[in-house]
């Protein structure tokens, strides 16, 4: 397969977390993938084909209802969004998001709070430390009454819908 029919290839197979986040080509053999696992697969395959230009991103974005599939699950908390770290590439400065079929950047690119640029080894331990804490500071910021922990465990709860 050449460039883009892997990137329409990846973008194809269902989201969903693989068994070993640090193992990214699993997205192939297990036929799922995450918005990490799917993008890091992709950086790894532009890195390996001499493919310029491709950058893997971590951006963190406000995560509401009206922007992610995530059911009632904020409102029911009454919460009006979170803080998600959301992982696509950047290919010759255009956004690529293939994290699913439906993926559309451009509705989480105007909620959008802070980007950067990492490494495909990166997608594992650092993305989640980065991800719990720009919460945790977020969190101090805003004077929430809500805990880190509870505000995590809602997010798993609104990761998980997404897997449906």
């Amino acid at each position: 397969m050449n460039w883009q029919e892997t990137i329409n290839f990846v973008k194809q197979i269902p989201y969903g977390r693989n068994a070993n986040r640090e193992n990214f080509s699993l997205v192939i053999s297990e036929n799922k993938g995450t918005c990490s696992s799917k993008h890091a697969y992709l950086k790894d395959f532009a890195n390996k084909n001499n493919i310029p230009n491709v950058q893997l991103i971590v951006g963190i974005y406000k995560m509401t209802e009206a922007n992610t599939n995530i059911g009632t699950m904020l409102t029911d908390n009454n919460i009006s969004y979170i803080p998600e770290a959301h992982c696509y590439l950047k290919i010759d400065g255009e956004t690529v998001d293939v994290t699913s079929k439906e993926a559309d950047f451009e509705k989480i690119k105007s909620d959008l709070l802070e980007e950067i640029e990492i490494e495909t080894y990166q997608v594992a331990d650092f993305k989640v430390n980065y991800h719990q804490t720009f919460i945790k500071n977020w969190l101090k910021e805003s004077n929430a009454t809500f805990s880190f922990e509870k505000i995590w465990e809602i997010r798993e709860q609104c990761i998980q819908k997404l897997s449906i």
